[in-house]
């Protein structure tokens, strides 16, 4: 009896496809090493854009504060109620002063009498801790950058420290 042998035949091995589980581990990490770079630079500047959303809202309002000097004589009045100080009557309260999400509130502060304003934005929400905004009747600009309530040396003007 003869038996034929069967000759096995090897078969090459076919080239495999896709990424490793090494492979997409690295490109992981990296993604997340890039983003925890770039997040932080994101948020900041997110915060440099509201802050000047909220600068341009504060020459928007004095601008309405001399045409309401222009029509009166005085800045007496200017808050709502015909009040001196507190939230506006002849601009809006909140800035930016498009869109829904509001990251500053605008108000009359220390009117020394009928011829001199200080007008404020103080931050809140997402802006919260970033310090408050000041223009005065003259033109000074503040910003209370350390966030301390007061402006202090070095916090008269809108610039980064």
């Amino acid at each position: 009896m003869k038996i034929d042998s069967q000759e096995k035949t090897i078969e090459p091995r076919r080239k495999q496809r896709g990424f490793t589980l090494i492979e997409v581990m690295i490109v992981v990490a990296i993604v997340a090493i890039l983003a925890s770079v770039a997040f932080p630079s994101y948020q900041e500047s997110m915060r440099k854009s509201r802050r000047g959303d909220a600068q341009g809202a504060l020459i928007a309002f004095a601008a309405a504060m001399e045409r309401h000097f222009t029509e009166n004589n005085t800045y007496e009045g200017a808050a709502s109620g015909g009040g001196d100080t507190g939230t506006p009557a002849i601009f809006a309260t909140e800035a930016p002063l498009d869109g829904a999400d509001k990251f500053y509130d605008l108000t009359i502060v220390n009117p020394t009498n009928a011829t001199t304003y200080t007008l404020r934005a103080t931050p809140k929400n997402a802006q919260a801790g970033n310090g408050f905004l000041e223009l005065t009747s003259t033109g000074v600009r503040r910003w209370d950058e350390n966030n301390n309530g007061t402006i202090g040396t070095g916090e008269d003007d809108w610039k980064k420290g």
